[in-house]
């Protein structure tokens, strides 16, 4: 053990740094877009505070397309458009984008969910006493639906974690990229192992941690 711990412990740590680097910078991008995406998908809706059938069937209709292609086949498909945008399409830089636009529209349903079950005479009730929509929106639904928007953060975290894994195809780095080079390519499974062992690891700490946290602010 201390073996392994001496000659792959350095490798272990850079692909943590990296698969966290890569979470958390994507995880913010993906919460400035995927929540307003979620609000829009309720409000515009025929039920909503501000209907607007076309609008919302373009919407919904471009985030059913995005959340029905697999990561790695998205991955590939918008290259181009990655070199544009970020200047590369290898590393930590060259994959963002392309987890951004995976995770977004994904965090964005879950949003839609955790706001529907809002019970609607919640709302009712401050609409009639004449307080703005845009106010209800953001100073009682979200604050309503923040157990939900919880889990659904959760979630969607889990869900990116896991497709940081294979970004490493695409030489992103991370535990996935030692996992597949070490691994896979060199058969060499004691480093394999090792790096699956410490995504499980991460992934129990974050689903422990938004478990806790939704039940507090459930209350």
């Amino acid at each position: 053990m201390n073996n392994f711990f001496s000659e792959w412990g350095s490798t272990l740590i850079t692909g943590l740094s990296a698969t966290l680097a890569m979470t958390i910078v994507t995880l913010i991008i993906t919460v400035i877009i995927g929540i307003p995406l979620g609000i829009l998908l309720v409000e515009t809706n025929v039920s909503g505070m501000y209907p607007n059938k076309t609008f919302h069937a373009i919407l919904e209709t471009i985030i059913n397309v995005l959340r029905s292609l697999p990561f790695i086949i998205l991955l590939f498909l918008i290259l181009p458009i990655t070199q544009i945008i970020a200047g590369t399409t290898i590393g930590i830089r060259g994959v963002i984008l392309p987890l951004v636009v995976y995770c977004a529209p994904y965090l964005a349903r879950l949003v839609e969910s955790s706001l529907l079950d809002v019970d609607p005479g919640i709302i009712e009730a401050y609409q009639s006493m004449g307080i703005k929509n845009s106010k209800i929106i953001f100073s009682i639904l979200l604050r309503e639906a923040r157990a939900g928007l919880t889990r659904a953060l959760t979630i969607s975290t889990i869900g990116l974690i896991g497709a940081t894994a294979m970004a490493g195809l695409v030489g992103a780095g991370g535990l996935g990229d030692i996992a597949y080079q070490y691994g896979f390519q060199r058969y060499q499974p004691d480093i394999m192992y090792a790096s699956i062992l410490v995504l499980i690891a991460v992934v129990q700490l974050v689903q422990s941690f938004g478990n806790w946290l939704a039940k507090k602010l459930a209350k």
